[in-house]
């Protein structure tokens, strides 16, 4: 595609080809699935878009009691921590028990 307008994009990193066999089935080639960090029983995502882009991507599923932790308030309790931390804030406790001591502490101030 070239002229006003075109969409220049930069030549891929890496580029491989796979030949569909039966039932539709691939192998996806190595560099590939190193290049995305794919190992046996990993899930991708593929997506169509609508100029014919083909986009691949792994893809991990949350466990439901997880999903929590990547809402926006999980998420922006995650960067707070994350700026505190950065800012040399919080408390270092050199095991779980001394966590839960401490917080039990916390609690009983209340």
């Amino acid at each position: 595609m070239s002229g006003p307008g075109a969409k220049h994009e930069p030549p891929p990193r890496i580029r491989a080809r796979a030949r569909v066999r039966a039932k539709a089935q691939l192998t996806l080639p190595e560099e590939i699935r190193r290049a995305m960090r794919l190992g046996e029983g990993d899930e991708m995502e593929f997506a169509i878009h609508a100029d014919g882009t083909i986009t691949v991507r792994g893809y991990v599923s949350v466990p439901s009691d997880q999903a929590w932790f990547f809402t926006p308030e999980g998420l922006a309790a995650k960067q707070r921590a994350d700026d505190e931390i950065a800012a040399g804030e919080g408390t270092v406790h050199g095991s779980g028990e001394a966590m839960f001591a401490h917080l039990r502490t916390l609690g009983a101030a209340d």
